[in-house]
């Protein structure tokens, strides 16, 4: 039996054990969240078009559909498809005669304005509803260092497709690991993403890769240190932002016409690096 004095002595060492290690939980903390220093970002507080030091236009593969059957043509420089409004970027897909395309939208890139090799990114973003949709946030190579797609990669943040209302999807495509081959390595989320705003998160660095939903971490991807085939995430890639409407898998069960215009929000994009 322990004695009224040691009982108390003994209080006294427990209580301050659990003081030291909530001190030592919270240094931790705090030298976690100092980790990461914010480089770059679009909090989109102006009106207009996008800031053209931070955004481009892609348009280069509308002549071959994008490599997915996808049914819009994205424009340049066109306020009806791409216009922030003093809070919001608006990424909007209409139903127009564009080019022979039966819609118009844009694909926002930040390539050679902001690239990066590692880091933790956010993006603030409202997905549209409706069939035939498929807005993505995602990143691809700056340099394709070692060749074309998938050889050099692609990191895909979140991908959203209108059939699948409250489920989202992270990828990552490589030489090895690709949609065209069976073998891609995706996950998805459920969770409602429509029309509400969630962050979307990657963090990524030289061990592996990870994605968030707001502070739901649901993917992982990781190094395995062989070849480029397996990893070729060592080079700097930049951010795409777009909405597709159709496509292999956005119009996989058919496009609903009647719900254009529709458009993805974005609230900001926030780079940070180590």
């Amino acid at each position: 039996m322990i004695g009224g004095f040691e009982m108390k002595n003994l209080s006294i060492l427990l209580m301050l054990m659990f003081f030291g290690l909530m001190a030592c939980n919270l240094k931790e903390e705090h030298q976690t969240n100092e980790e990461y220093k914010l480089v770059w970002s679009d909090e989109f507080q102006y009106k207009g078009l996008p800031d053209s030091t931070k955004w481009s236009y892609d348009t280069e593969g509308n002549e071959w559909n994008w490599g997915n059957n996808e049914w819009q043509h994205y424009t340049a420089f066109n306020e009806k498809n791409a216009f922030v409004d003093g809070e919001n970027l608006h990424i909007v897909a209409i139903k127009e005669l564009t080019e022979n395309k039966e819609y118009s939208s844009a694909r926002l890139i930040t390539k050679e304005k902001g690239d990066w090799l590692y880091g933790r990114f956010e993006i603030r973003a409202k997905l549209p509803a409706g069939l035939g949709t498929w807005p993505a946030i995602w990143m691809l190579p700056t340099d394709w260092a070692y060749g074309g797609w998938p050889a050099s990669g692609e990191i895909d943040i979140m991908e959203h497709v209108g059939y699948e209302p409250d489920s989202v999807y992270a990828s990552a495509h490589t030489k090895s690991y690709n949609h065209v081959q069976g073998t891609q390595k995706t996950k998805g989320l459920g969770i409602s993403s429509e029309n509400v705003f969630r962050t979307y998160v990657l963090e990524w660095d030289s061990l592996e890769y990870r994605v968030f939903v707001d502070s739901v971490h649901y993917f992982t991807f990781v190094n395995e240190q062989n070849t480029f085939a397996e990893w070729p995430f060592d080079k700097r890639f930049h951010l795409l932002l777009n909405v597709a409407v159709g496509g292999n898998w956005g119009g996989m069960h058919g496009v609903d016409s009647t719900i254009f215009p529709l458009e993805m929000l974005v609230d900001y994009v926030r780079v940070y690096q180590k």
